[in-house]
């Protein structure tokens, strides 16, 4: 596996660089790791829907619905850590000191 570099298709650009305006190229690996991630957690939640449909005692539920939320949080923290490596560093570096603002902006808004 070279460093191919992948950005966001047609359909996640509308819905997720709509706001910024801005792109991430990601390396292959970081792209794969990632995805994989929210694959796995895409199938916890089917198995949370298939908990209900089977009429799921109300606390078996609730524990696997804790379990989302982890490997949410840790998905963030994850994608977190990898923007600030390189977008904010290359922003900084570049002298647009506007991106630690931007970062305090996001901060706020997914430490909710």
């Amino acid at each position: 596996m070279g460093k191919e570099l992948l950005s966001c298709s047609a359909e996640m650009h509308e819905s997720c660089c709509e706001h910024s305006g801005r792109t991430k190229q990601r390396e292959e690996k970081e792209y794969k790791d990632l995805m994989n991630r929210l694959k796995r957690i895409e199938g916890q939640v089917r198995g949370l829907q298939k908990m209900l449909e089977q009429n799921a005692y109300c606390p078996e539920i609730l524990v696997q619905v804790s379990a989302v939320n982890c490997a949410l949080n840790s998905f963030s923290k994850t994608l977190l850590a990898s923007h600030m490596r390189s977008c904010v560093l290359e922003d900084i570096k570049a002298g647009r000191e506007e991106a630690i603002d931007e970062l305090v902006v996001t901060l706020q808004k997914v430490m909710k």
